[in-house]
This record gives structure tokens, sequence and C-alpha cells, in this order.
């Protein structure tokens, strides 16, 4: 069972981070086409476009270089190309200056901008964040699921590594899912946004005892990338569409870890990544 970090002591030589939506628990395609994308077609009555308003919904969040980006930044960029092509949004400069301005993008943070500033558009996009919260916890159980590989890739690394969950996600739903995948068994920590960024979870986890290059982050999306490389360590990715393929190489990408050759092995994999995300954008 999962500890806090400041309880969390160095038991091998070697850490794999692993971050949780769309890397290792197969729900953030999910959430994205039943939940997001469709909260903002309802919201701002957008039904007239529905089918290609949804279509770049995903491909911001899902299929793209923006992959994994914060929900208030993806609805912002959205709800311009809606003011600019099809019909006029109130307000989408002062969602856009909170965006930019704001030091910290959430329902709090928005809450407290509206007590300020009581834009329409602001109430809006909060009604959208907890319209969008309010149908990811009606998902049924049966259309999510951990991606194939994953616990085998686990079980391949438990000899030399120990496992910390690194997710932005909420801790609930986040240690509610990898319990009832059997995957919360076999982390030895998990840190989720409650405790901070990915860069910071990572930072705190070197403090514990690591050399840099006996860490990999593994991830699915530009900020897992992002994170590694604010600390030096190593980039396993997880590819969109590809991700059944990724997890069966995993053991051979932790096994190259281990023997100390992973570098050239990941800069091979991080073109890739980049590749594979960067078609969507065509």
């Amino acid at each position: 069972m999962a500890v806090l970090l400041k309880e969390f002591k160095k038991k091998k030589e070697y850490l794999i981070c692993v971050d949780s939506d769309g890397c290792a628990v197969d729900t953030m395609d999910i959430k994205h086409k039943r939940c997001f994308g469709p909260c903002i077609i309802m919201e701002w009555g957008l039904e007239e476009w529905q089918e290609k308003l949804l279509a770049r919904w995903d491909e911001i969040n899902l299929y793209s270089m923006t992959r994994g980006i914060n929900r208030f930044k993806g609805l912002v960029m959205l709800l311009e190309e809606v003011d600019s092509i099809l019909m006029p949004i109130e307000g989408v400069k002062e969602l856009r200056k909170w965006v930019d301005e704001s030091k910290e993008l959430s329902n709090s943070a928005l809450e407290a901008e509206i007590a300020q500033n009581n834009a329409p558009i602001l109430k809006k996009a909060l009604n959208w964040s907890y319209a969008v919260n309010q149908a990811i916890a009606a998902l049924p159980w049966e259309v999510k699921k951990a991606f194939a590989g994953v616990r085998e890739g686990f079980e391949a690394v438990r000899p030399f590594a120990d496992i910390a969950v690194v997710s932005s996600a909420n801790r609930d739903a986040v240690e509610e899912e990898w319990m009832k995948f059997g995957l919360l068994e076999r982390v030895d920590l998990v840190l989720c946004q409650d405790v901070g960024s990915k860069a910071h979870c990572i930072a705190e986890l070197k403090k514990k005892g690591y050399a840099k290059n006996h860490i990999l982050m593994v991830g699915d999306a530009p900020g897992d990338k992002a994170a590694a490389e604010q600390n030096s360590v190593f980039y396993y990715p997880i590819l969109v569409r590809k991700e059944t393929e990724s997890w069966q190489e995993f053991p051979y990408a932790a096994q190259l870890l281990k023997d100390g050759q992973y570098q050239d092995y990941g800069r091979q994999k991080e073109e890739e990544f980049l590749d594979n995300l960067s078609r969507g954008e065509k």
C-alpha cells in the first residue's frame, strides 16, 4: 500500500515515476469524449457545430502537442476559435486574461476570481468545470480500465525499482481507480495534485537519495516530458493510440535503465513521442 511522501524511504536503487490518466489508466479519452467536450457544447449552446467542435476538442487535448493541457487553457483555446470562426463568445478576452495571469488554474482559484470579478464568462467557465466533474464521477466503471501490460510492466521492475505514481489528477480518484484495477498494491507511493506539480514531486523524490540517472518518468503528455527534463531524469513515453505496444516495450526500457544504457534509447523514444503527437496537428 502506498504511503505519504514524508514517510517514504528509498528501498531500491532505481525509481520509476508513472503518470495515471492516459498513461497507466485508460480514462483520459473517455473523460474528454464523454465529459469535457459535451459539457462545453451544452454550456455554450454550440449544438449546431457539435461534431466539428468535439473533434477539435479531442485534437487539442488528446492528439497533439497540447495533450494533457490544463482544462481551462483548453477551454479558452476552443472558445477563442469559436469566437473567431463560428459565433461571438461574450467575454472570451476576460477568460483569456484570467488564464494567462492566474497563478493557479483550478476551480477554487476561479471561485476566488469570481468573488472579485463577477464576469459572466468566468461563471460559465466554473459551471462547465463543475459539470465536467459531475459527469466524470458518473462514468460507469465498465468504461474504465488499466492499459494492457501495465501490471506486467510493474512486476518486471519491482525487483530493482521503487514505483511512484506522479499525477496531476485528484488523489481520491487516482487511488480509487488504481485500487479498482489492482495497481495500487504494486506501487510504493502516490503523489497527486495535492502535493504539487509533477516537476516538484520528482524533485522531492530525488531528495530521497536516488541518482538522477536512476530515475525514469513514464508519461503520455508533453508536460510529463517537461517534468523529467526539469529534473534531469530520463523519460519513457506511452504513445497515444499505441499504449499497449508502449507498455509491452517498457520492461526492455527499464532494463536499459538498470544497465546504464538508457540515454541513447531514451533520445530515440522522445523523437518517436514528439513525432506521434506532431502528426495529430497536421
